[in-house]
């Protein structure tokens, strides 16, 4: 077989490194479908773990048909706000085709990646009460009218949010304030869970919870460090500026936890790890190692605080996807314009940046919000979003996937004390498992 001859400038090692996130990132679709799916109730795991895989195979076919082109094509009319049809199918582009260093293609399938993975976090915030149908369709039309022209104005060079200076290594503005508004539109839309605030919502399985953030922490070293395209020092910065960040966050949530609540749960912990990771997502190649603790540290604190208003304000965001990503987004963004480098306020170079970050992420916030509410309205009204209120109480595993994640009646799920009776015995795994609902740890 004759090898390609690759023009000058390219470079494997690079390529390779590209690749290798690439795959990193691909991992944490799955690694949020457990950790979804460990936080929902047991007649909602199939689902949850569904509306998460789902996103793999639509988004991925819609990406090279036309996503990559008007999300990294040549702008159209100058005005920075998407790309044009030139690369649909990816035509034009060739496996000789680089961009700086890397093919082209080892850049696309690095951004398909980021494409895939943004829609599934929003599934969190409708947890058990969508309808599985509606959910393909929605994530077909929101990656088309909000993610891809989003990507192309903070990433594309000509984008208008990138020409303003707004920094955002890895996706602060287009991933996760994107998918943390639209899930806020959504769950507006759809409504509070039947039973929220008066039925026990516990994280039915939290080994899943606990997997799924450590796969989805493995993968963020791909997902920022993979955002340099090559293996270089800034990779090196934002790989270390992600795992201090993680860890910091980790340790804000559970102190907030332990002062507001008296105890640390695992809930939280993992629950903190992710609000970190989210956090530096934008600022990891811009800020140090300092700032990345800070950044972590507050962003831990903020998000288990704004977790703690759904209650107050009685929005059902089942799985926090706004107080989480919407929220971590918000901080990261904003204080790049604090602890960058070169233009934030701790370097001395005055609020100029903090305001560029501030209009890129309330730009991005409002655009998302209002028309992922739009188009959760058009779905609901036409073909309906929501499931019946009956299929809810039994379980949208059985109702519409006819699944169930776990075969109950051959697993042990209660050890009773020595010298019960058998009735008693059995008494505690029928009251946790009656009706697909476990009785288990408490979510936030």
């Amino acid at each position: 077989m004759e090898r390609t001859s690759m023009p000058e400038g390219f470079d494997a090692g690079d390529t390779a490194f590209v690749l290798t996130s690439a795959a990193l990132v691909m991992l944490m679709t799955p690694g949020l479908a457990f950790f979804y799916g460990g936080m929902v109730r047991v007649k909602s795991v199939v689902n949850m773990l569904l509306m998460s895989f789902i996103s793999l195979g639509i988004v991925s076919v819609l990406w090279v048909a036309y996503g990559y082109s008007l999300a990294f094509g040549e702008d159209v009319g100058g005005h920075g706000l998407l790309g044009d049809l030139s690369n649909v199918g990816m035509s034009g582009i060739s496996d000789t085709t680089l961009t700086g260093s890397i093919p082209v293609l080892a850049f696309a399938v690095f951004q398909m990646m980021f494409a895939v993975i943004t829609p599934a976090l929003i599934s969190g915030a409708i947890a058990d009460r969508a309808k599985f149908g509606a959910w393909m369709l929605f994530v077909a039309l929101w990656v088309t009218v909000v993610y891809f022209p989003v990507a192309h104005w903070v990433w594309q060079s000509d984008g208008w949010i990138f020409k303003l200076g707004v920094k955002d290594f890895a996706g602060g503005t287009a991933v996760h304030i994107n998918a943390g508004m639209a899930a806020l539109g959504a769950l507006l839309v759809l409504g509070n869970r039947v039973g929220f605030k008066r039925e026990s919502m516990r994280a039915h399985s939290l080994p899943l919870v606990m997997l799924g953030s450590g796969l989805l922490w493995f993968g963020w070293f791909g997902f920022n460090a993979g955002s340099a395209l090559a293996a270089n020092g800034t990779a090196s910065v934002a790989f270390l500026n992600t795992q201090v960040a993680a860890g910091a966050g980790m340790i804000g949530w559970l102190v907030w936890e332990r002062v507001r609540k008296g105890g640390f749960t695992s809930l939280g912990a993992a629950s903190g790890a992710v609000a970190g990771l989210v956090a530096i997502t934008p600022a990891c190649a811009v800020v140090n190692t300092w700032g990345a603790i800070a950044i972590g540290i507050i962003a831990g604190v903020v998000c288990a605080w704004a977790v703690s208003l759904k209650d107050r304000f009685g929005y059902d965001d089942s799985l926090d996807v706004v107080g989480v990503h919407a929220v971590g987004g918000f901080v990261g963004t904003l204080l790049i314009g604090v602890f960058d480098l070169t233009d934030g306020l701790v370097a001395g170079a005055g609020g100029g940046q903090l305001l560029k970050q501030a209009i890129g992420a309330f730009a991005v916030a409002a655009y998302s919000l209002a028309l992922s509410w739009l188009l959760v309205k058009v779905i609901d009204v036409t073909i309906g979003f929501r499931v019946r209120r009956s299929d809810e109480v039994t379980g949208v595993d059985q109702i519409l996937h006819t699944e169930s994640a776990y075969n109950f009646g051959t697993v042990t799920a209660y050890e009773a004390p020595f010298g019960t009776t058998d009735e008693e015995a059995h008494r505690p795994a029928v009251q946790q498992w009656a009706g697909g609902t476990y009785n288990g740890p408490s979510t936030h």
